[in-house]
């Protein structure tokens, strides 16, 4: 099968790795949409690796034993190789399992755990069943696309009576929008990119703020009557913007860190026993809640084609990561079959 790979710093190509087969409660998938995330660092900084992407949509082609899905199904892959046995596991939280598991060992497959790829192995109960008046581009924002913000956001309970502020609009807080939209909540963003600021303004947001202003926080403040955000995203992984977010949260407030990175310095007294925040740390959704998201992204399909800015065949993998080192796109998706 062909597979994407980092080669050099800012060198990719496409290799050829066997392809997996299944084995127990793994099952095959044959890729058609393969979200881009954060690969794109490995290839700036010239990590090499044939084990790229985390996120994908496809049809399951091969099973061994009967399962929880059929050949022909069409699935959203979840992301990581969790044990399944544990009490987090079983509580639908996988993402926090401490244990994992071996595919290679455990399969005898060489390859299959990335999704940069034309095929992937899968355990089948992190294979979300795609309903049939969605498409398989549409479904595969069930990853980081929208889930990491949809389950902040459960978390965090907002409705449409809250004022969400999210910080960096990237992909994932772009998808932040949509989920925010979609509650009905009043969304603020903030960001010093034009191009995604003015994406997050069609995509609904009320405003965004360039947090490289001195005056950002007032005009936060400004437009929440000076009493701050209800609920703070911090998409970015930037301190700067952390602290922004953290300032900008109006007292007994909720604020999720979402981003990757970022050293912020926490007040004790000031930001928690006095203003009483509370800080969440969130990675992606409870394994429960997928059916919900896929009703959102049903009911936001014109802004999910607006959040979907660039399409590439994975033989230009090269240039899709080019673009995402210029900030100039939304989600970016690859086909491994072009």
């Amino acid at each position: 099968m062909k597979v994407a790979s980092v080669q050099g710093e800012r060198q990719s190509g496409i290799v050829d790795r066997a392809k997996p087969h299944a084995s127990g409660d793994m099952v095959v998938v044959k890729i058609t949409v393969a979200p881009m995330c954060t690969e794109y660092k490995a290839y700036a900084g010239g990590y090499k690796t044939d084990c790229l992407g985390h996120e994908a949509a496809g049809e399951v082609v091969d099973v061994a034993q009967p399962g929880l899905v059929n050949v022909g199904d069409r699935v959203v892959v979840m992301p990581t190789y969790p044990c399944g046995h544990c009490a987090l596991c079983l509580k639908g939280d996988y993402i926090h399992c401490l244990a994992g598991r071996d595919v290679h060992a455990e399969t005898g497959n060489e390859a299959g755990v990335a999704t940069y790829a034309q095929y992937l192995i899968k355990p089948d109960w992190l294979l979300v069943p795609i309903p049939d008046d969605l498409s398989t581009e549409h479904a595969a924002m069930a990853c980081c696309g929208l889930g990491p913000t949809f389950g902040a956001m459960e978390r965090t309970q907002v409705t449409a009576l809250d004022i969400v502020l999210i910080a960096g609009l990237g992909p994932v807080g772009l998808g932040g929008v949509i989920n925010g939209v979609f509650r009905g909540a009043r969304v603020i963003g903030v960001e010093s990119n034009p191009y995604r600021a003015k994406l997050a303004k069609e995509l609904g947001a009320e405003a965004v703020i360039d947090p490289l202003q001195p005056d950002s926080r007032d005009q936060i403040l400004r437009l929440t009557d000076g009493l701050g955000a209800n609920v703070g995203l911090d998409c970015s992984g930037v301190a700067q913007a952390q602290r922004l977010l953290i300032d900008s949260t109006r007292r007994r407030g909720k604020i999720v860190f979402i981003g990757e990175g970022g050293d912020v310095t926490i007040h004790v007294s000031n930001d928690m026993i006095r203003k009483g925040l509370t800080l969440y740390g969130q990675w992606h959704y409870n394994r429960a809640d997928a059916p919900k998201i896929l009703q959102v992204i049903q009911r936001s399909t014109m802004l999910i084609d607006k959040l979907i800015t660039h399409r590439f065949p994975m033989s230009r993998v090269q240039d899709a990561f080019d673009l995402q080192l210029t900030g100039q796109s939304g989600k970016v998706l690859l086909d491994p079959w072009a």
